[in-house]
């Protein structure tokens, strides 16, 4: 299953990911890494296993190989985490920037120039030293358009990137970007001589220079990492190894987690989180992530802002939460969560309100509204889809549901045969700014392509205004210009949350020592040690 963060995202990247995967047979046997631990030799698991491994239940496979340039699942992305490093990375647990293959924070030349000064000694996982000509590499082919790199959306304002001397980087904006530092935690830095050598290879084996290094994987099965005892970085490998068993069936991640066979697990079901909680460590963390409906707006019908509003009126939130997610979520009251440090409270906010409802739609000119909902099928989604249903018949408007896996149901999206889709989203991942979060949903692929904004005016004025919140300098105009991109998308709404999801994680804190729940999909093993 597609990591619902970013599932159905621009369809050159997917397909050049999907062709770089079909073309070797890494997903469908198992990969070992020349030089890497046997296979057979994980250890035990549990309260009585090995002390030198972590084993976690994580609930998607492998769906994408590992290249950071293009990756898009949910697993590969977190071990990447743990295999890649940036420059600067982010914080798994508070998302804040933080110095990692970089001494510090780059420094701010000019408005336009920053530079970056590498850590000595630090080394990719085949021995060879990282260089500021692997940094230069890494930049410009996440910015070289024929890669179609997942990356480049994020970082649109780097014009050039040159290697001042062996240590040394020096980056060249387009214009002034003041969340320069942090936004680069987007870039993985890879060994120039190794991807240029076979490309489909490094997707499959990738090689780092993070504490913990690539051994196996197995698609459907499990991911297997060991200790770089080279590594000499700010987050040593505090175990021997990693072994990720791939658990999509939530039952046998539960039930992993009860019988000591693996120490975590993400994604616990709602359900199970309060019984769970009276033998091992939970914790529901806010996140970003979100329910949005998303409207095509070439239909006549929901080129209307009313009827999009009225479907959002429609919905008895609270009970949907109540109901199908044991209370674990927020409704949406702006593009981000009450908990996000730039939070702003939407101008327009939908609460339970049928008869503001029935009257959008009867100034709207519409009656016996009927149309199919696409549902991607996501566990906690599926069970909102029935609830969405329900609350819009008590409003007089018709649902058919429609639930399919997420890529069948983008493919329909980006033909334009769709009337309504109902997904999970949450780019965070890639960085917790305001602006990298509004530009995912409302700025290029997105509006342009999906849902048919690309030539409104509003859609030109949400472009202008978080252009102009990115060349600012000033905290307080960023802040109220991204208010304003809010209140805007909030009252068209041609896609728009429903509600911020929290994130249940199980683990033993009797095994496990500094581990932490992250407020995006996956888990974190960095700095964290068996107990």
């Amino acid at each position: 299953m597609p990591d619902p963060r970013i599932a159905g995202f621009e369809r050159r990247t997917f397909l050049r990911a999907a062709s770089a995967v079909g073309a070797t047979t890494a997903f469908a046997t198992t990969l070992t890494a020349c030089g890497g631990p046997a296979s057979n030799t994980e250890g035990g698991s549990g309260a009585g296993g090995a002390s030198d491994t972590i084993e976690a239940g994580f609930s998607y496979p492998l769906s994408t190989g590992f290249d950071p340039m293009i990756t898009s699942g949910a697993t590969p992305y977190a071990a990447n985490m743990h295999i890649f490093e940036g420059l600067v990375d982010l914080d798994p647990a508070t998302l804040a920037a933080r110095p990692t293959l970089a001494t510090e924070m780059p420094k701010k030349i000019n408005a336009t120039t920053y530079r970056a000064t590498l850590r000595e000694g630090a080394t990719f996982h085949d021995g060879s030293d990282v260089t500021s000509e692997d940094v230069v590499f890494s930049f410009e082919r996440i910015l070289d358009p024929k890669n179609a790199s997942l990356m480049a959306q994020f970082v649109p304002f780097i014009d050039t990137v040159k290697a001042v001397d062996k240590r040394t980087v020096e980056f060249k904006l387009r214009y002034p970007f003041a969340l320069f530092p942090s936004r680069i935690a987007v870039a993985r830095i890879v060994p120039k001589k190794i991807v240029e050598a076979d490309v489909k290879a490094f997707d499959a084996k990738p090689v780092g220079s993070g504490p913990y290094r690539f051994v196996e994987a197995v698609r459907e099965n499990k991911i297997v990492m060991s200790a770089y005892d080279k590594y000499n970085g700010p987050h040593p490998a505090k175990v021997k190894k990693l072994v990720w068993r791939l658990m999509s069936d939530p039952s046998a991640r539960v039930s992993a987690m009860e019988s000591g066979r693996v120490q975590a697990i993400e994604d616990v079901p709602y359900i199970d989180v309060k019984r769970l909680a009276g033998t091992t460590k939970t914790k529901s963390v806010q996140s970003f992530g979100l329910l949005f409906l998303m409207f095509n707006t070439e239909d006549e019908r929901f080129a209307d802002k009313r009827v999009r509003q009225a479907l959002h009126y429609a919905l008895d939130t609270e009970k949907i939460i109540k109901t199908a997610m044991v209370g674990q979520a927020e409704a949406a009251t702006g593009y981000v969560p009450a908990t996000h440090p730039d939070y702003h409270k939407a101008s327009t906010v939908y609460t339970h309100d049928v008869a503001k409802a029935k009257k959008l739609l009867a100034d709207a000119g519409v009656a016996d509204l009927s149309f199919t909902l696409l549902v991607a099928d996501t566990g906690w989604v599926k069970d909102i889809a029935p609830l969405l249903k329900e609350s819009w018949q008590a409003a007089g408007i018709e649902a058919k549901l429609n639930i399919a896996q997420s890529p069948a149901q983008y493919a329909k999206v980006d033909k334009g045969n769709y009337e309504v889709l109902a997904a999970p989203g949450d780019p965070s991942v890639f960085g917790n700014d305001v602006d990298l979060l509004l530009r995912w949903f409302y700025y290029g692929i997105w509006p342009e392509t999906r849902y048919g904004w690309a030539e409104s005016a509003e859609y030109k004025k949400v472009k202008k205004l978080l252009d102009q919140a990115a060349q600012s300098a000033d905290e307080d105009k960023r802040k109220q210009l991204w208010g304003e991109v809010t209140d805007l998308v909030a009252d068209e709404a041609p896609l728009y949350p429903i509600l911020h999801r929290k994130l249940p994680t199980a683990w033993s804190d009797e095994a496990l020592s500094g581990f932490k729940p992250l407020p995006t999909t996956g888990l974190s093993f960095i700095d964290v040690a068996r107990a």
